[in-house]
């Protein structure tokens, strides 16, 4: 049986992670330029250790893999990602990425990025398996990115909407926003607030059993279309309320659109709103996940509620 551990490097874990580099970058083939991980040495990853941290896995009690982190605003920055060629093809990578990116969410970080080589493919398919997006090309290095998901506690009905009208400050024409969760959770009253936050005509109220209902904007920017998608059978009957003419011009917000609305566009907001068991009580939670490139690119940034750990 396989035993894996991570751990939060330390100082003392120092000489573990360089031998790790090493036997983890010399088996690459030699790229042009020349990947400066092998000048990596005691005192180099001591320093970053000291600073911003890195892991360290362990199979069997035997060092297999590590990465260190440079934080760098709201940005954990992955640096040297590596698994000893030995136990390349066992999920060591996964596991140890996976665990960066808790690191990321328990910081209150909003994106985690790093540095894959264009000539090594098999790299860069890792990274887009793991849900990275294409943010930026300098030359031979690619620079991939992922936002990381924000979980709240919401006390109150106005924090549920302060927190729409803060979003809409980060939203633009053409985002969709798919909501789920609890029936009377909170997703009209979220949208409600992003409406105030766009500056759009008309009292957002459910649009169950019109469907849907388009908000136009008072101030210039882009309307807000309101889709509810309880009654609809599936995507068809989605894609029949012909969204796409709007799309590209409106902020999309779709309730009960888990499982329909995901096809509309590869960049969205996958937004899960949740009560308690006590129907006296206004708290919430609310989970916001950003997917694709626009969101890897930029993050979201919500200063209300409190913050989910872990």
């Amino acid at each position: 049986m396989t035993d894996l551990h991570v751990v939060d490097a330390t100082p003392e874990h120092v000489d573990e992670i360089v031998a790790v580099i090493h036997h983890a970058f010399s088996a690459r083939r030699v790229l042009d330029p020349p990947s400066t991980a092998l000048s990596e040495n005691a005192a180099s990853v001591r320093a970053v250790i000291v600073g911003d941290g890195g892991l360290l896995v362990r199979v069997n009690d035997v060092p297999a893999g590590a990465v260190l982190f440079e934080q760098s605003g709201d940005v954990l920055n992955l640096r040297r990602v590596s698994v000893d060629p030995r136990h390349q093809g066992h999920g060591v990578a996964s596991v140890m990425v996976g665990c960066a990116e808790e690191v990321a969410v328990q910081r209150g970080l909003n994106r985690v990025q790093l540095i894959a080589r264009v000539e090594l493919p098999d790299t860069v398919e890792f990274w887009r398996r793991r849900g990275y997006s294409l943010v930026e090309q300098q030359d031979h290095n690619l620079i991939f990115a992922k936002a990381m998901p924000i979980a709240l506690t919401v006390p109150t009905s106005d924090e549920m909407q302060a927190i729409g009208e803060e979003l809409a400050g980060q939203v633009r024409a053409g985002d969709v926003l798919v909501l789920s969760g609890d029936l009377g959770a909170g997703k009209t009253t979220f949208t409600q607030g992003l409406g105030v936050g766009l500056k759009v005509r008309g009292a957002i109220t459910s649009p169950t059993f019109v469907i849907s209902r388009v908000h136009p904007s008072l101030a210039g920017g882009p309307a807000l279309v309101h889709v509810d998608a309880y009654r609809l059978g599936g995507f068809a009957e989605l894609d029949d309320l012909d969204l796409d003419a709007s799309l590209e011009d409106a902020v999309t917000v779709v309730e009960w659109g888990h499982g329909l609305a995901e096809a509309l566009a590869p960049d969205r907001l996958d937004i899960v709103v949740t009560r308690g068991d006590d129907d006296t009580d206004e708290t919430r939670e609310l989970r916001i996940t950003p997917v694709g490139p626009r969101w890897a690119a930029s993050g979201v940034r919500v200063s209300a509620g409190n913050r989910i750990e872990g």
